[in-house]
């Protein structure tokens, strides 16, 4: 079940985005899974997002790294994105 964001850590996106809102999917002390919508140049996008806790080679201090990020820029693409997940997802139960 996906939670409303009330983590009081920060949302490790980029400083280059404005984050508009965003729900949690999954948070362990080692992976973090979040929608985001954010905002850049006045668009706003959504990103799915996927980070992953590691030590910094440098610093050897442990920070949140981006593993995989996919982004839904507008309606019609979400739509299809919706169709063809509502056509696969039955095939998610084993037989």
């Amino acid at each position: 079940m996906a939670e409303q964001a009330t983590t009081e850590e920060k949302l490790p996106v980029s400083e280059f985005y404005k984050v508009i809102d965003y729900v949690n999917v999954f948070k362990s002390t080692k992976w973090w899974e979040a929608i985001v919508v954010f905002e850049s140049y006045g668009k706003r996008t959504i990103g799915l997002y996927l980070w992953v806790k590691q030590k910094d080679k440098e610093s050897g201090v442990e920070k949140w790294t981006r593993k995989q990020k996919f982004t839904v820029r507008n309606m019609e693409e979400w739509e299809k994105l919706k169709s063809a997940i509502e056509q696969l997802a039955p095939k998610l139960v084993s037989k």
